[in-house]
């Protein structure tokens, strides 16, 4: 059985390429074998360079303040990026659905993936499963795994430190 690639995993990937940029085309590579993304053409400079533009694309739908925008600035990465959805057994490892050509360069592939990943996320989930730490100072995009759907911080460590921050400011007061 294939588990369906394009949720939560490719959401939670662009979280790291933006929290964690690689510097290098050879860098990038790497990241995505290391998350077992089938990669079939040679990655450039042109991917990275394209895949820190799209990262930046994403964040406006992070940013988005209400849920018509965020959907109209998804659907707008979703019409530049996907395509029909199609069988596939290019791995040769069982027959499973893409939404994207055969063949494309790393950028594209990236794009469709996170793209489709966060519409299928946010419609799964909820609209409003995606955000900017709250921690003053931090501001880290995060997608809401959490069970109730109520995250507002990147991180643990972010949520603690806010909590002794207000625990803090509590007790001088």
């Amino acid at each position: 059985m294939h588990i369906n690639p394009y949720g939560e995993d490719a959401v939670l990937f662009a979280i790291e390429l933006l929290r964690h940029p690689p510097a290098t085309a050879a860098e990038l590579e790497a990241r995505c074998r290391a998350v077992e993304l089938m990669i079939e053409q040679p990655v450039t400079d042109g991917d990275l360079h394209a895949t820190r533009e799209f990262l930046e694309s994403w964040l406006e739908v992070v940013d988005a303040t209400d849920f018509d925008t965020r959907a109209e600035r998804l659907n707008r990465l979703l019409a530049g990026s996907s395509a029909h959805p199609r069988l596939s057994n290019h791995a040769d490892d069982g027959w499973h659905i893409h939404y994207r050509g055969a063949n494309l360069p790393l950028a594209w592939l990236l794009r469709t993936l996170i793209s489709v990943g966060t519409a299928l996320h946010l419609a799964g989930r909820g609209m409003h499963r995606l955000g900017r730490c709250a921690e003053p100072g931090c501001a880290a995009p995060f997608a809401d795994m959490s069970r109730t759907g109520r995250q507002r911080y990147c991180s643990t460590t972010c949520a603690n430190r806010d909590a002794v921050r207000r625990h803090r400011a509590r007790a001088a007061a």
